[in-house]
């Protein structure tokens, strides 16, 4: 005894849009691709204020600084003071290079940053930004690190 279904014959001008009959009688549909926008780490509102932070803390300090986000390596420290040798004044930068996927900190300071900004300094506003990326707050991390290396580092010299 077999068992099957029976074929219905399909109508080919009741199809949709990007439907057709096969020869073997099959129904073969055609579909638009359509990429799934890649996600974001940062919100508008987040890169807002990572720009604001940013700003106030080259303005304030009259060093450049900035953030590097991605992945660094398996020599993350070395990477990292290659981003910051390839900075327009390396000597007065400051970057913040963080990792996520691979759980990493480095910030690199240039001679006249590393004098006005102590490892000490640096090392307390990296335990900081750690502490929010465990909570899930990247942003706010990086948003606290770079206040406090501005406020370690001080207002810009008088000239």
């Amino acid at each position: 005894m077999a068992i099957g279904k029976a074929i219905e014959a399909v109508d080919p001008s009741t199809l949709p849009l990007g439907a057709v009959v096969t020869n073997s009688g099959r129904v073969s549909v055609a579909k638009m691709y359509e990429p799934h926008a890649p996600e974001l780490p940062f919100t508008p509102t987040q890169l807002a204020q990572l720009d604001e932070a940013l700003t106030l803390s080259s303005r304030t300090t009259g060093l450049d600084f900035s953030v590097y986000l991605g992945e660094l390596g398996t020599n993350a420290h070395g990477r990292a003071q290659e981003l910051h040798a390839s900075t327009e004044r390396p000597s007065h930068h400051v970057l913040v290079a963080v990792s996520p996927g691979e759980r990493v900190v480095e910030v690199v300071t240039g001679e006249e940053s590393h004098r006005r900004l102590a490892d000490r300094g640096a090392k307390l506003a990296v335990m900081s930004m750690v502490a929010s990326f465990k909570e899930g707050d990247l942003a706010g991390g990086l948003v606290s690190g770079l206040r406090m290396l501005t406020d370690q580092a001080g207002h810009a010299p008088r000239s």
